[in-house]
């Protein structure tokens, strides 16, 4: 499972890095960023459906 963040979408409410801050980060705006490759281990995959399940502007996805 990888996380993708559409940047178009994203208006910077943070929610995605509260919530999973080994998943992602902000950049210097506050603009959500994957971490890494952005592939989801295993025992985070519950934790990245809450993420984006909780995003306003439904700006993750799981590939």
């Amino acid at each position: 499972m990888k996380v993708r963040i559409d940047p178009q979408r994203c208006q910077g409410h943070g929610r995605c890095y509260e919530l999973a801050p080994e998943l992602f980060g902000d950049d210097e705006e506050g603009y959500g960023q994957v971490t890494g490759d952005g592939v989801v281990p295993r025992d985070e995959e519950q934790t990245a459906r809450r993420v984006v399940a909780n995003c306003p502007e439904r700006a993750i996805e799981i590939l």
